[in-house]
């Protein structure tokens, strides 16, 4: 499946985000890998097996296998954090903040890619989620290694216009 047919399964009444899913893709501040890794962990994030694979097939005509790899780690990292991280958050008992997480994370630590590209990645699969802990968290770190508001912005816009698409199409099988 490829983006293109994404588009083409889009209702009339979901006219804007077939026309944003290729533009938020295509007229970013970020990189084309940073782009499309944030594309693909949004992907994971929004859960939706349509989405999943057009995002990532067409990703993999613009990134290579590491660039692919760790933008899946991001997604399915960001599935376990956003919600241990969310509950810590939202969660009345104060002293969950002081525990650890003993959750293994290893790969937020060696992506094997550029560190700031993961943590970008992270972040887009955090906004899917809407984990605000790690909405702030992954902001600072991106910030910290010298990335924009733009370039925040964009990965966000790309996460909110995947999920949205991940919505509609899950919503329309339901009625067919």
């Amino acid at each position: 499946m490829s983006i293109d047919a994404l588009k083409a399964r889009l209702p009339e009444y979901a006219k804007d985000l077939r026309l944003n899913i290729g533009s938020v893709l295509t007229t970013s501040s970020l990189k084309p890998h940073q782009a499309w890794g944030s594309a693909v962990a949004a992907a994971y994030a929004a859960r939706q097996d349509d989405v999943t694979r057009a995002i990532v097939a067409e990703a993999a005509q613009h990134v290579d296998e590491a660039t692919l790899n760790a933008a899946k780690a991001a997604g399915a990292i960001m599935g376990m954090n956003n919600v241990y991280y969310r509950t810590v958050h939202l969660s009345g008992i104060a002293e969950f903040k002081k525990m650890p997480a003993r959750l293994r994370m290893n790969i937020i630590g060696n992506p094997g890619v550029d560190k700031v590209d993961f943590e970008l990645w992270s972040l887009a699969a955090s906004a899917v989620n809407g984990c605000g802990m790690c909405i702030e968290a992954h902001e600072r770190e991106v910030q910290s290694k010298g990335m924009t508001t733009e370039n925040i912005q964009d990965a966000v816009r790309i996460a909110a216009v995947i999920h949205a698409v991940a919505t509609v199409l899950d919503a329309e099988n339901a009625l067919s």
